[in-house]
Order: structure tokens, then C-alpha cells, then sequence
């Protein structure tokens, strides 16, 4: 059971929100599927869910292709979308009851039960769905996508609007999932990421940047140096950009700057000498970890 893409292209008019994206997500597997805002993350996601066609490429899903056989992707495909579309004036409980009848289940009751306990809504089914919190509609919305027990499940940020406690509620679902299902799922949480994917795809622009383990992201950027300093006056930008070995620049606001270098030696000591030649005052200088979210910065935002 997986998810094959291959040199899939997606056009609007003349914008590309896709170019010639490939890999491939396996049973077993909780892939995290990254990317900024208008990256094409909630485009490629609608293609493998048959709600839209790529203009170029090939997707299997379990074999099936969307193309050729969407009704049968349809029916092992359970989603999610990024904007959860629910009927506000119906019950819970009774929204997945209509839910498991379209797909045609049978012993629905024992279904709808068993999905209700799997994602903590117990106490909410008799409730309008109109009346519930965003991070229980939310809840809904996941319940619906496992109605039917599929084979892949594909979540567009599935835990927008959870408070901490039902994010780690959820966070265990979606685990709990991944033992034996294909997941792939889109987050702007990068802790989230690192808790529970076993690989994370990261696209931008619609072009595909990584395709690895987060520790294999982390290990290729193991090398590079995070400062963040803080003169006593204004600095312009550019001129920022003289100081020997810098990389990536971001303005923190207040005269604070954060300066990332791949160079060996200690970056330290190149910010130094630019103050000194610069007549100016290093009020602080601070050291900060590599993480996932400062590698996606990395690849994503141009300084």
C-alpha cells in the first residue's frame, strides 16, 4: 500500500503551482508534508484525492490510478481538507451515521462508535456540530475521514485550532494510525513534525526541496551557525551582508539580527571584527540550536 507520484505538474493559468513533483509515501509510514503558505501543498493533496487532475504525471494510490480508476482511490482514501467542510445543523453522532451510509457500511452503529471513542468524542456526540469548539469540529472532521477505515489518510492540517492537550490527544491518533495505514499529512508545527513523522517531504514554490528522515535534515545541516546579536544602533541590511562567511540574514526587530553561516570556524568572531570596523556595540551574542524549523526557514525564505 502506497502512494506513488511521479513527475506531477500542476498549471493555473500561467502559475505553477507544481513542478515535476516525485516520491512516494509506503504503509506504515506518517510522512509530514511541508511547505509555506501557496507552496502547493493543499494542491497536490486535492490531485491524490481525485478533486482535481495534474496536468502532467501519474499518481497510484494502492495501485489505482486517480486518473484511470478514481472511484476505487475514493474509496481507500480517507481526508481531511485544509478548510473541514461539516453541516453545522446536524448532531454528531447523526452526521457520522449519514457519513458511514454513503459509504455503504455495514454495522454502522458498532462503526460510528468505535470512531467516536478512537478520537475522544464521547462527550460531544449528541451536540450540534454547529455548537462545538474549532478543535472539536476538528475532531469531527477526522472522525469522518476514518469512518470507513481506509488504507491512506490524507490530513491537510488536521490539528489547527487543538489546545495542547487535545494536540497531544490527536497527535496519538494519527500515530496510532500510522502503524498500519500510509499518512501523510501537512502541519506549520515543526515540533509536531519531529514527534511523530517518519519522513518529511518539503516543497516550495511548487518545486520539491527534501525527501528525507527529519534526523537525516538535521545531520546535513548539522554544519551550520546560528547567531542571534544584538548591536546598540541601527544597521542597514546590506551591509550586514559584508561580514565574511554569513549565509542567511533575519531582522528580529530592536536592533537584534539573526545570522546563520556554514562556514567551520566560529561565525563569532566574524561578527566581531564587523562591529569593530563598524564602530560598533555587541550588546549580546547568543548561540542557538539547529532545528527543524530552522532548516525549513533555511530552505524556504531567501534572506
Amino acid at each position: 500500500m502506497s502512494i506513488q507520484i511521479q513527475g506531477v505538474t500542476k498549471l493555473y493559468g500561467e502559475q505553477k503551482a507544481l513542478n515535476n513533483v516525485s516520491f512516494t509515501a509506503n504503509k506504515g509510514e506518517i510522512m509530514g508534508f511541508l511547505g509555506p503558505n501557496g507552496a502547493g501543498k493543499s494542491t497536490l493533496m486535492k490531485i491524490i484525492t481525485c478533486y482535481l487532475k495534474p496536468d502532467n504525471g501519474t499518481i497510484t494510490v494502492n495501485g489505482h490510478d486517480i486518473i484511470e480508476d478514481p472511484l476505487a482511490v475514493r474509496k481507500i482514501i480517507g481526508y481531511l481538507p485544509e478548510h473541514n467542510p461539516l453541516y453545522h445543523e446536524m448532531y454528531v453522532k447523526e452526521y457520522l451515521h449519514f457519513i458511514a451510509g454513503i459509504h455503504k457500511l455495514k454495522h454502522k452503529k458498532q462503526r460510528v462508535s468505535s470512531v467516536i471513542e478512537t478520537v475522544g468524542l464521547e462527550l460531544e456526540q449528541k451536540k450540534r456540530i454547529g455548537a462545538l469548539s474549532k478543535g472539536y469540529k476538528q475532531r469531527v472532521g477526522l472522525a469522518q475521514a476514518l469512518i470507513h477505515d481506509p488504507e491512506v489518510l490524507i490530513l491537510d492540517e488536521p490539528t489547527s485550532g487543538l489546545d495542547p492537550n487535545q494536540l497531544a490527544d490527536i497527535r496519538e491518533v494519527i500515530r496510532n494510525i500510522g502503524k498500519e495505514k500510509t499518512v501523510m499529512f501537512s502541519t506549520h508545527i515543526m515540533q509536531e513534525v519531529e514527534a511523530i513523522c517518519d519522513r518529511v517531504v518539503i516543497i516550495n514554490r511548487g518545486n520539491l526541496l527534501v525527501n528525507e528522515s527529519s534526523t537525516e535534515i538535521l545531520n546535513a545541516h548539522a554544519n551550520e551557525q546560528i547567531i542571534i546579536v544584538e548591536f546598540d544602533k541601527e544597521v542597514a541590511k546590506n551591509s550586514l551582508r559584508k561580514i565574511n562567511g554569513l549565509a542567511r540574514i533575519e531582522e528580529l526587530g530592536n536592533n537584534q539580527w539573526k545570522l546563520t553561516s556554514k562556514e567551520q570556524q566560529d561565525f563569532r568572531l566574524a561578527i566581531s571584527k564587523y562591529a569593530n570596523e563598524h564602530e560598533l556595540l555587541v550588546l549580546s551574542m547568543q548561540k542557538q540550536t539547529q532545528s527543524l524549523e530552522e532548516v525549513f526557514k533555511s530552505l524556504t525564505v531567501k534572506s
